[in-house]
């Protein structure tokens, strides 16, 4: 499955902007962007995924052009997808990527496979 490479161009500026290093992962059938070992944002298709938190989660789902995230057929909390008309500008996406950087601190890494 392909992924949009406009919009991993745009994000991967971003991170470069903020001098943040992130690891980009081919996952899911997308890119991921890892950040400090966790996953931080994503492009599955040419949506974004971002793991915003469950304290920004309610308010993100209240915006146009986003939704829950339901990869395997079950909301995950926390965790956001963002069709492309939602992200076309670069404020949007920023609200976004922000949200989603903001809470990596907070988040708990998965465990490494041994």
């Amino acid at each position: 499955m392909a992924y949009d490479n406009y919009l991993a161009e745009r994000i991967s500026q971003y991170f470069i902007e903020k001098k943040l290093l992130t690891e980009e992962k081919k996952m899911m059938g997308g890119l991921c962007y890892m950040l400090d070992d966790k996953m931080c944002v994503g492009i599955v298709k040419n949506e974004l995924m971002a793991r915003v938190g469950p304290d920004n989660y309610a308010q993100c789902l209240k915006r146009e052009y986003c939704n829950e995230m339901n990869f395997t057929g079950r909301p995950m909390k926390g965790y956001v997808f963002v069709e492309p008309e939602g992200i076309d500008k670069d404020d949007d996406l920023h609200f976004y990527l922000n949200l989603a950087v903001g809470f990596n601190p907070l988040a708990i890494s998965s465990k490494k496979k041994k």
